[in-house]
């Protein structure tokens, strides 16, 4: 998949060949491009990887891998030991077997012991944390910009927050470099999250729950990707925080327009009451919750619908100096493309 994206280059990884990175979440959407680019770009790449993680996609890269939890203390000393640069991306699933204290594990406590560990590397240059857009939660008043309030969701969400909050404290007290970039919703070719949806452009309905815009900001992961290592070592990003996302948000419906228009298709979109289903989430959670089993319908996918999510990401472009490559019309074809060639999706 590498060959569909931009290679790094002078212009994207200033990281000299042959220094050590660690990356967590490798084996995930973000990670495994982020590591991929790494290793073409000539660096000595190590990541934590559990013992159930998947390292296929990775088996022709040159990676030291450390098999373990990323909230392993003896993992995580071993793993970053002689990192200069540190790659925070990863996060626990969001289902149904998802407790509180594991999003607290894999978002918090890592992100403390792989800062602690940092600090015993005299070399060590920069932590870049990856955080969410999802700690604004809903946005009232659009669009916000990286000093909007916090008002977290779910669990994934606080934990989120509660770890963006605790780097940014101790790397001003202990002098550790960091930066914190926030992605937007990430898509792209590798990803399932966006197939539901993109499924439902097959049909000649599109149905659009409640009453509101349904706005929607997106970052391809190849961006997404390419602003970590930018943000590596560009001076202007140390201890600075940034929204990574497309110039410009869009409408549930519009996304729904320019897939069905790459089908081939033609949709009506069709407003919907939500409420009804706010309920029918509601009891599926209650049912499915003691049996650890992910429910057909829960309030976070419903309330998807409800909640707009605009974002000022100029940042990204005056002070991080990224102007993303792809526009939000192209990432979507490109992604409509890739799963139909998957065979996931049919025309």
């Amino acid at each position: 998949m590498i060959s569909e994206f931009q290679i790094p280059n002078s212009k994207f990884c200033s990281i000299p060949k042959g220094t050590n990175v660690l990356v967590t979440g490798a084996t995930g959407f973000t990670g495994l491009l982020l590591t991929k680019k790494l290793v073409k770009a000539g660096l000595k790449v190590s990541a934590i990887a559990r013992h159930s993680s998947n390292l296929e996609p990775l088996e022709d890269f040159d990676i030291q891998w450390f098999r373990g939890d990323v909230f392993d203390k003896s993992t995580v000393a071993k793993a970053a030991k002689d990192a200069a640069y540190i790659f925070h991306v990863a996060a626990a699933f969001r289902d149904a077997k998802s407790s509180e204290q594991d999003y607290r594990n894999v978002h918090l406590e890592s992100t403390k012991l792989l800062a602690y560990q940092a600090l015993t590397n005299p070399d060590f240059k920069r932590f870049i944390h990856i955080s969410t857009i999802g700690v604004h939660g809903h946005i009232e008043d659009g669009p916000a910009d990286e000093n909007y309030r916090f008002s977290p969701g779910d669990g994934y969400q606080r934990t989120k927050a509660e770890a963006e909050l605790w780097i940014r404290d101790f790397g001003k007290k202990q002098g550790l470099p960091f930066t914190v970039i926030r992605p937007a919703a990430i898509y792209g070719p590798g990803d399932k999250r966006l197939l539901k949806l993109f499924k439902m452009t097959r049909r000649k309905y599109f149905p659009l729950f409640g009453k509101g815009k349904c706005i929607y900001h997106l970052t391809h992961v190849d961006d997404l990707t390419n602003s970590f290592i930018i943000a590596a070592t560009s001076p202007k990003a140390l201890g600075e925080v940034f929204i990574c996302g497309d110039k410009e948000p869009i409408a549930i419906a519009d996304i729904a327009r320019i897939v069905a228009r790459t089908l081939g298709k033609q949709i009506k979109i069709v407003r919907i009451p939500i409420w009804p289903f706010f309920i029918a989430a509601d009891l599926c959670e209650v049912v499915c919750r003691p049996f650890h089993i992910e429910p057909p319908i829960y309030r976070r996918r419903v309330a998807f619908y409800t909640k707009d999510r605009l974002f000022d990401t100029t940042k990204l472009r005056t002070v991080l100096g990224y102007n993303p490559v792809h526009s939000n019309e192209e990432g979507l074809v490109q992604t409509a493309r890739w799963y139909v060639e998957q065979g996931w999706l049919k025309c």
